[in-house]
């Protein structure tokens, strides 16, 4: 049986991934923090604020996004996601596929209410 707070935890990376396959930005402003620091597979840092604006100026534009593998581990006011992803969009002009494990650290703000604080991707081989 799935405990209720990862039931939340599995919505909140549901609804992630349909922000970011729509860059629905708006939505994206409200799951993740103001405090973010995300590290790319290429090791890029980035925060919200660039976060959003790869999103709202279509400079990406992601395609696929499709979980596998997907584990959560709760501790307090936090939640650590671990999942595999099938990626797949275009970055400006240069289409992209991409086999990758994303970390992400959702932290509770409010009673209900959580945001990405942290993230981390890497490209798995093979």
């Amino acid at each position: 049986m799935t405990h209720p707070l990862e039931a939340q935890i599995l919505d909140l990376e549901e609804r992630l991934c349909r922000a970011m396959l729509t860059s629905d930005v708006r939505a994206l402003d409200e799951l993740i923090s103001p405090d973010l620091i995300f590290t790319s597979h290429l090791g890029q840092v980035v925060g919200k604020v660039e976060d959003l604006e790869l999103h709202r100026s279509g400079l990406l534009r992601f395609q696929t996004l499709r979980p596998a593998e997907q584990r959560i581990h709760l501790e307090a006011d936090l939640a650590v996601v671990s999942v595999r992803m099938k990626v797949s969009g275009v970055f400006g002009t240069s289409p992209f596929a991409e086999d990758l494990r994303f970390t992400r650290i959702w932290r509770q703000s409010a009673p209900g209410a959580w945001q990405i604080v942290a993230g981390h991707s890497s490209p798995i081989q093979g």
